[in-house]
């Protein structure tokens, strides 16, 4: 479908609307502070004919300085407006998705909505996303993950009545080694093809289907929530340890202790949805 022609105005609009609130309200003083001194200056009419080409180019300058000191920054204060309430939405979404028990709390959102949702789940792991706008509910990459002087790209699939296949995992794999991406995810409220898991193994592809997201966005809540029938050889967090997010289903991990063979006695990442999820990082 083709895209929808916007104009300047709108343009600086969604612009400012990528941007947090406070950088859209920068912006829009920033905006004013520069072009009133040069629309409020005054022109004195030359007295010589061939001064006359200079005149009406700083009389043209003045002419959009004078329209632009109120234009831009309205168009940078909407955009702020914009930022703040798709900012509000996104946590609305994350904390009723994380609550709500419902198989088909996810499903149940347009492609808009999942994608919101999708990025603050990351944001909240502490990344910085880039919402891309892939060309719809299907298309390219939708979210740009930067962290730690890494780059991580994501596409979201919110597809209900089909599983993913390896053609997205393929397409992915194919732009992260174009654009020198440090990992890529698929994200969907659906389930994966067994083929689309068997290419991603292996690879620096994370599948993340409905459950290990929403696993994903349970593990960020300001609240924690600590197990009583954690193993026995499990060590609790220091206060302020944030832990890294699962590489198999995406949900939090807790410090364990090696049993037996070579690391016995080393400490480790492990899934706390262990024995279900038998994902693992080094410290």
């Amino acid at each position: 479908m083709a895209r929808r022609r916007t104009s300047t105005f709108e343009a600086l609009i969604e612009i400012a609307a990528l941007l947090p609130w406070w950088a859209g309200v920068g912006l829009a003083i920033l905006a004013y502070v520069l072009l009133h001194p040069i629309a409020a200056a005054d022109i004195a009419m030359p007295t010589q004919a061939a001064k006359m080409g200079e005149f009406a180019g700083r009389q043209l300058y003045k002419t959009f300085a004078t329209i632009g000191q109120y234009l831009l920054p309205l168009a940078f204060l909407v955009g702020a407006a914009v930022s703040a309430l798709r900012r509000r939405k996104r946590g609305r979404l994350a904390d009723e998705a994380a609550r709500n028990p419902a198989a088909d709390a996810l499903s149940g959102m347009n492609w808009q909505e999942f994608e919101m949702l999708v990025g603050e789940a990351f944001r909240r792991r502490g990344y910085a996303v880039a919402e891309t706008g892939g060309g719809g509910a299907d298309g390219g990459v939708d979210l740009l993950l930067t962290k730690d002087g890494e780059k991580f790209l994501v596409q979201c699939k919110q597809w209900r009545a089909f599983k993913v296949g390896v053609n997205v995992v393929r397409e992915l794999y194919g732009v992260m080694a174009a654009r020198g991406a440090a990992g890529g995810y698929v994200v969907t409220s659906g389930q994966f093809t067994q083929e689309a898991k068997d290419f991603a193994s292996g690879r620096n592809i994370t599948l993340m289907d409905g459950a290990a997201l929403k696993s994903l966005l349970g593990s960020v809540q300001a609240k924690p929530v600590v197990a009583n029938t954690a193993p026995a050889a499990t060590k609790r967090e220091p206060a302020g340890t944030i832990s890294p997010a699962c590489p198999k289903c995406g949900g939090a991990m807790v410090k364990r202790v090696a049993r037996q063979g070579s690391n016995a006695g080393n400490e480790f990442w492990g899934c706390s949805q262990f024995p279900a999820c038998k994902g693992v990082r080094g410290l």
